[in-house]
């Protein structure tokens, strides 16, 4: 009992195109969902730490940022106009000490431009190890 004996047999196929389309979606989702994840989640909090207030070093120099951008090497104001002049005072106040440390003590609402001040200072006068102070957290 063969009642199709007339008509010719479908070839099958398999059709990728909704498939394709389905997969689109799927890497559509993906990107969105894992692009934005990771910066919702940043959070920081500077400066504190939870360590001993270690003892001065005899080679240190302490350059204080205040918030308004004042700057202070081992405790005495200096009122600079480039980074050049600011390198020069740094480069006093090592003298003649063997590989000296720069401390920055920066406060925590000082802008980030003035901490790179200092930074750039301390590359121009030659001083490569610098360290920053933080305060211990309550």
């Amino acid at each position: 009992m063969n009642f199709q004996r007339g008509r010719a047999r479908e070839d099958l196929e398999i059709n990728l195109i909704p498939m394709i389309d389905v997969l689109l979606v799927i890497l559509i989702f993906l990107m969105i969902t894992t692009t934005y994840s990771k910066f919702s989640e940043l959070q920081i909090n500077l400066p504190t730490a939870d360590v001993e207030k270690q003892l001065e070093r005899p080679n240190e120099i302490n350059v204080v940022v205040s918030v308004d951008g004042r700057y202070f090497i081992n405790r005495a104001a200096h009122d600079f106009r480039t980074i050049d002049e600011l390198a020069l005072a740094m480069k006093s106040a090592a003298g003649d000490q063997k590989d000296p440390v720069v401390v920055i003590n920066a406060d925590a609402k000082a802008t980030h431009q003035s901490v790179i001040h200092v930074m750039e200072a301390a590359r121009l006068a030659g001083l490569a190890h610098i360290s920053f102070a933080t305060q211990t957290s309550r």
